[in-house]
């Protein structure tokens, strides 16, 4: 692991704010080349991904305060740790779909360039997670991959389940299948097969994360793991709607 990616003078760059930078980066170069690829607007993704951003942001901020009430205090806003991925999917989730009704962006081809978009950005924002060692490794082991995290932000020197390599490895997987896809499937349900594949790589990784179980021998991010798995399962059976009819041609 490597908290400090370089130095530039007394300027340090953190690792995990410089890969989850890239990680954004990386889905806007996704989402544009599949939005100009559907004929829509390429130059709107910055926008939304830059609303996802924000919107993340704000939702695992806030999801966090909601859930530590009796210990946060105003001055926790601006400390680096206290965020839900959970949380800032959510609110990443309403701020990008205010964001495209704003842009006029067509739901059909919101949902095909978001789903290899997400993918993608997810695998390289976990970067940022195992280089900084941010404690979100999993529980001892003894595997031959298995590592520890001397000098991370949250540092261990037990050897212990690489989850956040694991996390990587299951989105990279996951954007070459919907990549490959992408043309096969109808918006609605490359998007049902994308949240089918995360709520299912989260869930197996939660069975080696140091989270505690809230319920039925379940973690919380187990929980919303299901959850959206569920409704990508729906997603995936529906009919396709009159909203994912083919847009008008300009002769039309």
């Amino acid at each position: 692991m490597r908290p400090v990616l370089f130095e530039l003078g007394p300027l340090e760059v953190q690792s995990y704010g410089a890969f989850i930078a890239l990680g954004f980066v990386a889905a806007w170069l996704v989402m544009r080349h599949e939005l100009g690829r559907r004929g829509a607007r390429a130059e709107v993704a910055g926008s939304l991904v830059v609303a996802a951003a924000l919107g993340g942001l704000v939702g695992a901020r806030a999801y966090w305060f909601a859930e530590h009430l009796d210990e946060a205090s105003l001055a926790a806003i601006f400390s680096p740790d206290g965020f839900t991925w959970y949380g800032g999917l959510l609110g990443g989730a309403v701020a990008v779909l205010l964001m495209a009704r704003r842009l006029g962006v067509r739901l059909p081809d919101l949902l095909a360039a978001s789903a290899p978009a997400l993918a993608l950005g997810y695998a390289v924002g976990r970067i940022a997670c195992q280089l900084a060692g941010d404690g979100t490794y999993g529980q001892p082991s003894d595997l031959p991959w298995a590592m520890s995290y001397p000098n991370g932000e949250v540092p261990t020197t037990e050897r212990v389940h690489p989850t956040p390599v694991y996390e990587t490895l299951g989105g990279l997987a996951l954007f070459a299948l919907l990549w490959r896809l992408r043309d096969r499937l109808a918006p609605h349900r490359l998007f049902g097969l994308y949240l089918v594949g995360a709520g299912s790589s989260r869930f197996l990784v939660e069975l080696v994360r140091r989270n505690e179980e809230v319920a039925a021998g379940l973690t919380q991010p187990q929980l919303f793991a299901l959850a959206f798995a569920a409704l990508g399962a729906l997603l995936l059976v529906a009919r396709r709607s009159p909203a994912e009819s083919p847009a008008p041609s300009a002769a039309a």
